[in-house]
């Protein structure tokens, strides 16, 4: 026993020995390598974060330009969604479960954490499969769930939706605001001013979705692209990847760098299950607005447990209100600092937009990591 505990110890040593070489060796070829300006951006929040939490920037060539894309589901969520929430509060004898980030993100004029401190019924939940107990032990309830995330949360919240559905539970419903990686790409590379020159795929929706769901942009846009994990070795290795066939003129390739949990069609139970409850819709995105085919919704089979038709909820169109720059730090165009409230009037205690908010937004995770 005590030979396996010091042989695992001398692994474990050796293992973190040769990461640090390989992390070495990977910068300095990077720095090497770059000779121009290039924009990589990465999507998946988890990304955005573990960048800044290792100091990844500040070891790299400053002509290497991180941005940040379009993978934070909160700071995407439109104040239209918001406002429904509260509509349905208003007017209805109803509790809104929702994830936590969502209580301080705004609609129009409020958000629910303001609607909590009046007294309305707003909670919290990590699953939305509690959601089915808790359905069930409080008959006299009719519970809203606001639901967001991208393909990565469609899943439990399609599998939720189909267990309400099959135990025939009255009292629980769905407000579902669950958006598409690939049309807000496809979105982002046709814009007339675009300047992504690599992308660090989302490792999170990929091992859904499948690495071959981003193909396309090497395929249509020419654009260099991986499929990144989220340790140091991974992200270096993926911006390796990258910065490798944009200095050198190399033949532009698509690479899954994450094959340990993505394979190259995804989950087919989790897309199984997400075609069968949903089905795809327009979709509105915070401060970029309407982008086809980008969002899921309850399809016809299941629709006697959307929150919208049941209360028969009248959605209101209404002009962006967000005053920072969420949409252009969003789309690549500017970075946090940029922003004109950027700490200045815009904190995480005082957030002036969405991005500011959740643990994924770009503009929340610079202040925390001091990147000004």
């Amino acid at each position: 026993m005590i030979y396996r505990v010091c042989l695992s110890a001398f692994y474990m040593r050796m293992k973190v020995k040769m990461s640090r070489v390989l992390i070495k060796r990977l910068i300095e070829e990077i720095n090497t390598m770059t000779h121009k300006e290039m924009k990589i951006m990465e999507v998946c929040g988890t990304h955005t974060q573990m960048i800044s939490k290792l100091g990844i920037r500040s070891v790299l060539s400053p002509k290497i330009k991180l941005l940040s894309g379009p993978g934070c589901p909160i700071c995407v969520t439109h104040e239209e969604d918001i406002d429904t929430a509260i509509e349905l509060l208003n007017h209805n004898d109803i509790t809104i479960a929702t994830f936590g980030d969502l209580l301080r993100v705004k609609g129009t004029k409020s958000c629910l954490l303001d609607e909590k401190s009046k007294g309305k019924d707003v909670i919290i939940i990590t699953s939305p499969l509690a959601l089915i107990q808790m359905a069930e032990d409080n008959k006299e309830k009719k519970i809203v769930f606001l639901g967001v995330g991208f393909e990565t949360t469609a899943p439990i919240i399609a599998l939720t939706i189909k267990t309400a559905f099959e135990k025939g539970l009255d009292n629980l419903f769905f407000l579902s605001s669950i958006k598409l990686m690939s049309p807000i790409l496809h979105y982002m590379f046709k814009q007339p001013n675009n300047q992504i020159q690599g992308l660090i795929c989302p490792g999170h929706v990929a091992s859904i979705k499948g690495a071959n769901y981003f193909t396309f942009i090497v395929d249509d846009y020419h654009i260099p692209a991986g499929v990144c994990g989220f340790e140091a070795l991974d992200i270096l290795g993926g911006i390796h990847h990258l910065v490798k066939q944009i200095s050198e003129n190399e033949k532009i390739e698509f690479k899954n760098l994450y094959k340990r949990c993505v394979r190259p069609k995804g989950n087919p139970t989790a897309n199984q299950i997400m075609k069968e409850v949903f089905q795809v819709s327009q979709g509105e995105w915070r401060g970029i607005g309407k982008v086809e085919g980008s969002s899921l919704i309850i399809n016809k089979k299941y629709e006697r447990l959307d929150a919208v038709k049941y209360f028969d909820v009248k959605i209101k169109r209404l002009k962006q209100v967000t005053k920072c720059a969420c949409s252009d730090i969003l789309l690549g165009k500017k970075v946090p600092k940029e922003c004109p409230l950027f700490n200045r009037g815009c904190s995480p205690l005082h957030p002036q937009g969405p991005c500011m908010i959740s643990t994924e937004g770009a503009c929340a995770i610079a202040y925390q990591y001091k990147e000004e």
